[in-house]
């Protein structure tokens, strides 16, 4: 099938798909968080309005460029077959005059719109996500997702940044629960998706080294992870309504991590999955929450 045979509809779909959206609407939500923590107050909302257009743009890039590199691998696998890159609706250089027009879009933006520094770092996560995790770590090294997750953590440096023009520990504290929460939650997918990792020869860790190595390394790293949680608390940059909804929600995640280690089954693995996605929504909520109280008191 062709792109010229697909319906208007559909090819627009079959786009949209490219740019990941559920995964983009995650990552900007991470960076828009950022955004208000960096202000005393409430944001410029023109700045906010950019900065948050500029961030989309091109993280819709990165992701467009990841389907196109991956088009092989995402052909043999059940969850991407149907990817306009894998079945051959979307031709290469469709998506990179795609990638192209957003990215230049996107870093314009960011450039005259927010501040030079939004747009490099951002453009350097473009890098780190499109080009060096997905050409290079991804089909090397089964420590992949934990290597080329510091591009994937980025988004509350990339919103502070806009915000503040400057990125200060407490940004890079954010960056680190990400960076930590990555793992477990990629992990989870690979577990009930490992036959489809089998097919596509991409070295996930349940493919490496088996499904018990990888749940235990999902709950020492949910742990990890509950520590990490705790420190904007530790260092003062949150307070105790964070730190309430921070200990409930990490608790829960290491509890699923725990029960998933201890009696292996798929549908453990995917409640993990999509609990881990509502967690991290959950969790930069709470931190927004506690800063608006904080205002307030």
């Amino acid at each position: 099938m062709s792109s010229t045979t697909a319906s208007p509809h559909s090819l627009l779909r079959q786009y949209l798909t490219l740019t990941k959206p559920r995964v983009t609407q995650l990552a900007v939500f991470c960076a828009v968080i950022g955004m208000f923590l960096a202000t005393p107050g409430m944001p410029d909302p023109l700045r906010l309005a950019a900065a948050t257009a500029g961030i989309w743009l091109l993280a819709a890039a990165a992701f467009s460029i990841n389907c196109l590199i991956e088009r092989e691998t995402d052909a043999l696998m059940l969850r991407t077959a149907r990817r306009g890159t894998a079945s051959g609706v979307i031709s290469s250089q469709q998506v990179l005059l795609m990638a192209g027009i957003l990215g230049g879009m996107g870093m314009l933006v960011l450039y005259w719109w927010v501040n030079a520094l939004t747009m490099w770092l951002t453009f350097a996560t473009f890098v780190g996500y499109a080009l060096i995790y997905t050409a290079l770590l991804k089909p090397l090294t089964p420590q992949n997702i934990v290597i080329g997750g510091f591009s994937g953590a980025m988004p509350p440096a990339l919103g502070w940044a806009a915000m503040a023009d400057a990125v200060p520990a407490e940004a890079w504290i954010l960056v680190l629960i990400i960076f930590i929460w990555t793992p477990p939650h990629f992990w989870a997918l690979a577990l009930y998706r490992s036959k489809d990792y089998v097919e596509s020869g991409l070295p996930m860790l349940p493919v490496t080294h088996g499904k018990h190595f990888t749940r235990l390394h999902i709950l020492l790293y949910s742990i990890a992870l509950f520590a990490a949680t705790m420190l904007p608390f530790v260092i003062r940059m949150s307070g105790p309504a964070y730190l309430v909804a921070a200990c409930a929600l990490s608790g829960r995640f290491v509890w699923q991590s725990l029960a998933l280690y201890r009696n292996y089954s798929d549908a453990r693995a995917r409640k993990l999955f999509h609990y881990s996605i509502i967690y991290l929504a959950l969790l930069f909520a709470a931190l927004l929450v506690d800063h608006w109280i904080g205002l307030l008191v």
